[in-house]
């Protein structure tokens, strides 16, 4: 673009640079920590004008580091626009961006439920609705770049970051992670993909660990949601991981920053440091001598601008490229790139004025209603001996226990506003309007007397109320006990960014209060409000019924008691499995078959419930599964499925599609998602399901490191979940050995046509 390259041709070193980087105000130590070491990388408070005097790239989370009025906030961005415009020599706007992982993180703004939800709920058409809810309120801010979606692929439940991820499969990642993208960028805001790449795999579950991985795992598994968002959604910008794997920082090696993403995927967007990732080459990876070594090194690899702030693009990187270490070709190749972005989005045209929103509302009834919906699907129904649905339970006594059940911040991940920056402001209220579990059952259930123990806290092992929580039960009709996890930061709660676990129990004193409850002989209804997936074996095993609830947002209390009540039909499934135990981990469904129980080993690692499962207040039924019989290495596999509504209601199936290589020349999963289709039917209607697989997500990495379809036969079933297979084909690839280009269809296509009612 021409106005690019004459900027480009005018600007000093200094004002490249500052291009490069963010500025992070109003952030105050002793208010709290939201980012990794930030008490140790940022600085004390910067005065605008001065960090801001050559210019600016990106203004970090205006928004989003204090509870401010948005109307106020969108006032004070638009006068630091203007600034730029009228007081730097070349007068170029900055970049907001935010994050945006479960609804803009933003005081008053609607919270979502937490990617696993999304998981859960298998609609990527509603995700993608979702998606352009969120964008369009950044938009009417003046903000420009969502850091959302994560499109890490669960590899073990210990990891505290499971609850801001889809999915355990990939290719459920690729599809729900790509419609997220569509949906924000359909605004003008450009989506972020993080974190690229391998940021879920670490050692032992711990956060910002080194990474346990080969490169034929990276490749198959962890860069596949990555590439169909960036191919496919076309996302603006990536992040990187924090990673090292095989001892090489992501942030510094250019084989992923640049061979794979940009000459082999063709992306074009800006590459972003996740906050302190540059000075973290120094600090935490001992690869780099200090500053300025780190940022030739990131700056080589492919990361374009530094953020939150520049602690290694601005003075370090200066000298770096004064004293001949770093060829200031390179500054220019990442100005390019921002300049390009700020092009598209306007900020470079004449006549450009920034506006203040005026009055905005950011929980409005429409974003409502989208929040509602999503926890309305994203609910599983893990086990159900029959108690539920409750219907009315009018004239019922109910015992409601546990201490997620009447506390609000048990409805929120570690990335919604309220969990994530109102701790640090007791005194502010959280702006939205969120029932707890607690009001929602009292709503739905008028006709029930109610009465409410704690029995314990989620991990303070405080077991003086299990006694009274047990009495209660017992003098009840019913026990529902509301269990589960308390999201966080840095080790300030059982869920979120650096709150890792050592154990998959249920944290504190959760499980004796279980045991104490049931032992009462009350039916219990169990509600799991987790972030990740827990082993509790024996409570699958004992409740009358148990629910699954990953932070299910605001309207998730309400969302919750309708399912209890049988006012919605769950239809969520499982997007990650449900460990027997701790020494399963790490473990995923796509494990090749020396991964599964033997006769050589007294470990079975098979989990207690799978990908894939969840139940119904309806029954369906499968017939007349067809397939191609062949189909070449080069094209796609059509098959098509029936499924029926059996039951007396209406309801939602998951229909399944999985596919596995009988012989190949590496090892392979004894199962893979390659399709799937959430299907509406009323009771006794049916649906003919077609999907249109294309072979290329049958392609794996060969032993010569290319990645290649083989020819030869594949099994090609329908499930209810990873484990309940219902019917088998086998489809025989033709042809010669095809080797993958990256130019192939990556996405099933599905159409539904529906049948006659019985």
């Amino acid at each position: 673009m021409e106005r690019v390259e004459q900027l480009l041709a005018e600007m000093s070193l200094d004002e490249k640079l500052a291009q490069l980087v963010g500025v992070w105000l109003n952030v105050n130590r002793e208010e709290g920590v939201v980012a990794p070491l930030q008490d140790a990388m940022q600085g004390e408070d910067v005065e605008f004008e001065a960090f801001a005097r050559h210019g600016l790239g990106h203004v970090t989370r205006h928004y989003g580091t204090r509870p401010v009025d948005p109307e106020w906030a969108s006032t004070a961005l638009a006068a630091r626009q203007r600034w730029l415009r009228d007081h730097t020599r070349l007068g170029i706007p900055a970049l907001a961006h935010e994050e945006c992982l479960t609804g803009l993180a933003a005081w008053r703004a609607t919270t979502y439920p937490v990617p696993p939800a999304w998981g859960a709920s298998f609609d990527p058409e509603l995700v993608e609705r979702m998606g352009a809810r969120i964008g369009a309120d950044m938009r009417a801010l003046g903000v420009h770049q969502g850091l959302a979606p994560v499109l890490d692929v669960i590899r073990d439940q210990r990891w505290g970051r499971v609850e801001e991820c889809i999915s355990e499969d990939p290719y459920e990642v690729a599809t729900i992670g790509a419609a997220y993208v569509r949906g924000v960028q359909s605004t003008g805001v450009i989506a972020t993909l993080k974190h690229f790449v391998g940021y879920s795999n670490s050692r032992a579950g711990r956060n910002l660990a080194p990474v346990h991985a080969g490169a034929r795992e990276v490749a198959d598994t962890l860069l596949f949601p990555f590439e169909v968002a960036v191919k496919d959604a076309r996302a603006g910008s990536v992040m990187n991981s924090y990673a090292e794997i095989d001892g090489i920082p992501v942030a510094a090696d250019p084989y992923y920053l640049t061979r794979v993403l940009r000459d082999e995927w063709g992306f074009e967007g800006t590459v972003v440091a996740d906050y302190f990732a540059v000075a973290f080459l120094h600090t935490l990876h001992a690869v780099a001598s200090g500053a300025e070594d780190a940022a030739v090194q990131a700056l080589t690899a492919g990361i374009d601008v530094e953020l939150p702030t520049g602690v290694a693009y601005l003075e370090p990187l200066k000298q770096a490229v004064t004293e001949g270490r770093i060829d200031e070709a390179l500054v220019d190749r990442a100005l390019r790139r921002v300049l390009l972005q700020k092009a598209q989005l306007g900020l470079l045209d004449d006549g450009y004025e920034p506006e203040p929103s005026g009055p905005v509302d950011l929980d409005d009834p429409d974003s409502r209603d989208l929040a509602r919906r999503l926890a309305e699907e994203s609910i599983v129904l893990l086990t159900n001996g029959g108690v539920l649905p409750l219907g009315d339970a009018a004239g019922r006594t109910v015992a409601v226990i546990g201490p997620n059940a009447d506390d609000v911040t048990a409805l929120f991940g570690c990335y919604s506003f309220v969990n994530h920056v109102l701790p640090h402001f007791p005194e502010v209220e959280s702006g939205i309007a969120a029932p707890t579990l607690l009001d929602a059952l009292r709503e739905e259930f008028p006709g029930a007397t109610i009465q409410v123990e704690r029995g314990t806290g989620v991990d303070d092992g405080d077991r003086t109320g299990i006694a009274a929580a047990a009495r209660l039960a017992a003098e009840s009709d019913l026990a529902i006990l509301v269990l589960g996890d308390r999201s966080g930061l840095f080790g300030r709660g059982t869920s979120g960014e650096g709150c890792d676990a050592e154990t998959l129990d249920l944290p504190g004193a959760q499980q004796e209060l279980v045991d104490a409850v049931i032992a009462t002989g009350t039916p219990t209804v169990v509600v799991l409000m987790t972030g990740r997936a827990y082993a509790v074996p024996g409570l699958l095993r004992d409740a009358a019924a148990v629910v699954q609830a990953y932070f299910p947002g605001e309207e998730g209390a309400g969302a919750v008691a309708r399912v209890l009540s049988g006012a919605v039909n769950p239809s969520g499934r499982l997007p990650m499995s449900m460990p027997r135990s701790t020494a399963g981990q790490p473990y995923s469904y796509l494990h090749p078959r020396l991964g599964a129980a033997s006769s050589v080993s007294n470990i079975d690692p098979a989990p207690a419930l799978s990908f894939g499962h969840g139940l119904s207040y309806t029954s369906f039924a499968y017939e007349d599964l067809t397939a191609d019989g062949t189909a070449g290495t080069a094209g796609s596999i059509r098959c098509s499925v029936v499924v029926r509504n059996t039951g007396e209601r209406a309801g939602a199936e998951v229909v399944q599609v999985y596919a596995s290589d009988k012989v190949a020349s590496v090892t392979r999963p004894v199962a893979q998602l390659v399709g799937y289709a959430r299907v509406e039917l009323a009771p006794g209607e049916s649906a003919k399901v077609a999907f249109d697989v294309p072979v290329r997500l049958l392609a794996f990495t060969g032993r010569d490191g290319r990645r290649v379809v083989e020819p030869g036969e594949i099994g090609l079933s329908v499930r209810r979940s990873v484990a309940e297979p219902i019917a088998e084909t086998s489809v025989e690839l033709t042809g010669p050995l095809y080797e993958v280009t990256g130019s192939e269809r990556r996405l099933t296509t599905v159409s539904v046509e529906p049948g006659k009612e019985l």
